[in-house]
């Protein structure tokens, strides 16, 4: 080839140069244009999953195209919260006159149980000995003792547990051991549910006329023990006069739970007491109240312990 022939192509090829650049600058526009039209089209298709799985999981399709979630579990049931959160000084729950009737040798001696938590369980007791020199002496016993339950998710409504233990403590009334002529009738007129147990114990000092009576008001339990006897050849008390002034007590202990609370006299509950106290005492209690309602019904407030150590 000659020089010229030579000079003349190469001339075209530097003429070509641009034109393949400019045709190969056209091809990466083309195809750099289509590159959003497919991200778009598969964000929109993201973008639609997202939304199936956001209306999917835990939706339902109802008919008119929407979602709807489905309803959550239910929260855990709560109980009844108790209508009693404090417990009157158990010395001051009587008022001076009664004691005198009750205990007329030792009204101001009343001696306040041993407890870690006042708020929840007390007590007092109170004794007589009105020495009548040759002609014997007659001797008084009385102590009250007070158990407040508060509501539990595990245990239950706080008035359901006092009614428990309130049925436990009837049953322990009626089956102290050594006890003769044991009756039990309903009282009326005090807290939610009374129940008066009366029986005669024989002890070496003499004969002992013991009278318990088992109170509820919403979630507190009242037991109050009363008992008298004639000792050194004195008079045996009438077990009747007795029981009359316990029953006297004991809506004056109910009262001052209500007024320490703040409320009028104890009533409603819903917990119906037992058809009689024949069959109250033959059940025992169907939920076992709260560890320390347990410790201080075996230490203080179990009519079955203190009535037949204290008579």
């Amino acid at each position: 080839m000659s020089e010229g022939t030579m000079q003349r192509a190469a001339q075209r090829d530097v003429l070509a140069q641009p034109h393949q650049r400019a045709k190969r600058l056209r091809r990466a526009l083309v195809c750099a244009a289509a590159v959003p039209a497919v991200l778009i089209t598969a964000a929109c298709s993201s973008d639609s999953g997202d939304s199936q799985d956001k209306g999917g999981a835990g939706a339902q399709q109802t008919p008119s195209g929407t979602t709807s979630k489905q309803p959550s579990a239910s929260a855990s049931p709560t109980v009844q919260a108790a209508a009693y959160r404090k417990l009157p000084e158990p010395c001051h729950v009587l008022a001076k006159n009664t004691l005198s009737d009750l205990v007329p040798k030792g009204a101001s001696s009343g001696k306040e149980g041993t407890s870690d938590d006042t708020a929840t369980r007390s007590s007092c007791s109170w004794s007589s000995l009105d020495n009548n020199g040759v002609k014997g002496s007659q001797f008084r016993w009385l102590n009250v003792s007070l158990l407040r339950f508060d509501s539990d998710a595990d245990r239950g409504a706080a008035d359901k547990q006092a009614h428990a233990y309130f049925t436990q403590q009837v049953g322990d009334a009626q089956s102290v051991s050594g006890a003769k002529n044991t009756k039990a009738q309903p009282v009326a007129g005090t807290g939610t549910e009374a129940t008066l147990v009366r029986y005669d114990l024989k002890k070496k000092e003499g004969a002992f006329k013991q009278q318990t009576i088992v109170a509820r008001v919403e979630n507190v339990v009242v037991t109050l023990d009363y008992n008298g006897a004639g000792l050194a050849g004195e008079k045996t008390p009438s077990s009747d006069d007795l029981s009359k002034a316990a029953q006297k007590a004991v809506k004056e202990v109910v009262a001052a739970v209500t007024a320490a609370n703040g409320q009028g006299s104890g009533g409603s509950s819903s917990t119906k007491p037992s058809a009689s106290p024949s069959k109250q005492g033959s059940k025992t209690a169907s939920k076992t109240p709260s560890a320390a309602a347990s410790k201080s019904a075996s230490a203080e407030a179990s009519p079955s312990k203190s009535a037949a150590k204290k008579s």
